[in-house]
Order: C-alpha cells, then structure tokens, then sequence
C-alpha cells in the first residue's frame, strides 16, 4: 500500500461533531466540536484546523468520507457512508474482539452486531424516543441543575436504588420533579436515569443475537455513571474506548483508506 495515503472522516452528529485524520492505519489527529446551527460551516471548520494542525494541504489528502446525521451536507465529501457501518469499523479498529457495539448519542441509540472484521451483521436503532438517548441525560442535568459533565461522578454517590418508570422524556422530567419534592437526594436521581437509559438499551438489544464483549461507543459513553449501569444491566463489563467520540469518524476514514486500497 502506498504510504501517502491520507483519508479524512468526518462525522456530523447532531450534537456533537468529529473529524480524524488517518494515514494507512495510524491516527494523525481528532478533534470534537459542538455542531451547533450550522453544520456545514463546522465541517468547513474542522477540516481547516485539521489541515493547520497536520501542516497538510487539501492535495496530501486522498479521500474525505462523511458520515452521521449531517453526512449529506459536508461539501467536500467524496463519498456518505452509514454511521451504522462507521461505528462498527472504528470499533474493530480499537477492539477486533468485539462482537456487539453500543452507540448512544444526543438524538438516537444504536446496537450494531459485527463479525471479526468488522462488519455489520445486524444491527436496531431506536430514533424515535429520546428517554433513551443523550436528550434524557441532558434534560436530567437541566432539572438537577447541574452539567451533564458532573452526572457520571455524582451518580456514584448514590446509596439508594430508585425507578424512573415513564417512557417519554416529558413524562420522566415531571416525575424528577416529583422525586426532587419528595426529597430524594440528587445522586438517587441521575443513578435512577443511568438505570432507566441501561435497561432500554438491554430491551433494544435483546432484539438481536448479540454476544461478548461490548463496545460502549458515543458521547454517552464517556459518562462512567452510564458505562456502571449498562454494565450491571448487561450483566458483563462494557469496553469503552480512551476516545468514544470519534468512532464513527475514524470508521468513515478506514473506509476510506480501504477503497484507496482497492
């Protein structure tokens, strides 16, 4: 393979947005930035501080791949890929074991089944509801008054299990209010969200054959209060990568760099 292969990833998600810089198999560089209102001017963004931070120009760059909610709309993308197929490639790229990918991010919740080369073998998405998605732990952090940058550590405060037991983020926001009037302490809180979100990712997996081991991947799984739940609700220890964000990005990169191959 040639050496000067460089490929881009981009991955706009709806909350959040990523970019990793590979070449052949070894990453140069990621950033995460807010996507904000104007998704196109942020992947504009990010390539433009990847190129300044890398010393690269356009030209040294081989392919660019797009992928997540705003793949469509990143102009210089040469080609859109699934964040389905995305997330599970970067996921074989930091755990080839892996069998089952979890992916929660701001809007929707994905379980991906792979095979040992990454590849999806069958996958369920949940898009419809946000009270398992990022959305609840942002509303959750809203009403406690707190950021959702604190929910994972407060969590592992809590010395009371609790259940949050309405489906529907609206729902579940009253009935926080009701726990905070019933004088329940704000850990029992966020641990009784942690738990909600868990055991809807387990009824969304039971839908599928999964196995061992599990990648927890998405803005999601960096809050340690998530990855304790969806581990004990599981029943196994999740795998979280050091950098959960760029999962989908650095699987859109690989795919590119695999088709330069080609």
């Amino acid at each position: 393979m040639n050496e000067k292969i460089i490929t881009i990833g981009i991955d706009l998600g709806s909350r959040m947005s990523k970019i990793v810089v590979l070449k052949d198999d070894k990453i140069l560089y990621t950033n995460v930035i807010d996507t904000g209102v104007n998704p196109k001017k942020v992947s504009e963004t990010l390539l433009h501080d990847a190129l300044k931070e890398t010393s690269l120009s356009k030209t040294d760059i081989t392919k660019i791949y797009s992928t997540g909610y705003g793949r469509n709309i990143v102009p210089f993308s040469d080609k859109r890929i699934s964040e389905i197929s995305c997330h599970a490639k970067g996921a074989n790229y930091f755990f080839p074991k892996a069998r089952t990918i979890i992916d929660i991010g701001g809007q929707d919740s994905k379980i991906i089944i792979v095979d040992k080369k990454g590849h999806v073998k069958d996958f369920v998405m949940n898009d419809r509801c946000a009270a398992g998605t990022g959305k609840f732990l942002e509303v959750t952090a809203t009403t406690l008054e707190t950021t959702i940058d604190e929910l994972g550590d407060i969590s592992q405060l809590s010395t009371k299990k609790i259940d949050i037991n309405s489906t529907c983020v609206v729902f579940a926001e009253s009935e926080i209010i009701g726990l905070i009037a019933d004088g329940f302490e704000k850990p029992n809180i966020i641990n009784a969200v942690h738990r909600s979100i868990a055991k809807r990712t387990k009824n969304l997996t039971s839908q599928l054959h999964w196995q061992k081991p599990i990648v927890f991947t998405g803005g999601v799984a960096k809050n340690s209060g998530m990855q304790i739940a969806i581990s004990e609700i599981m029943g196994t220890k999740v795998i979280v990568p050091e950098n959960s964000f760029i999962t989908g990005a650095l699987g859109a990169a690989i795919f590119a760099k695999e088709n330069c191959a080609k």
